[in-house]
């Protein structure tokens, strides 16, 4: 299964966003039911508008009414596997904090993260 989201990524990869960086990424986000919900990175002239592909995968997701997430996959061609963001971060954590990250470049170097190794105690201190 983590062959086919890396190759759901890499297809999302082409289909992003990114004039202004023209540093391509693409995700591939798997439910707890299954499903699969691939994209890339939509940038905006105005920097802080740009949505992550992981951001764009998970609105996608809630869109469909799928809340519950296991893993991850992104691609970009970077040198090493890039890490989500803080800001995709803290919306992976308000869905799923055991949430497996897998990261890949384009050469196939590959990275696993843990959400929580990546966001420890990003909970903390929130009303239950």
């Amino acid at each position: 299964m983590e062959h086919d989201l890396y190759e759901m990524a890499l297809a999302a990869r082409l289909r992003a966003y990114a004039p202004y960086s023209h540093f391509l990424v693409g995700a591939a986000l798997l439910s707890q039911s299954g499903r699969v919900f691939a994209a890339g990175n939509v940038e905006n002239v105005s920097l802080g508008l740009t949505m992550c592909a992981e951001r764009v995968c998970v609105g996608m997701a809630a869109a469909e009414g799928e809340l519950r997430f296991q893993t991850i996959v992104i691609a970009a061609d970077s040198p090493k596997p890039i890490a989500p963001c803080g800001a995709c971060r803290q919306v992976l954590s308000e869905f799923c904090p055991e949430l497996i990250i897998i990261s890949y470049t384009l050469s196939g170097i590959k990275a696993e993260y843990g959400l929580g190794q990546l966001l420890p105690e990003a909970n903390q201190g929130m009303l239950d």
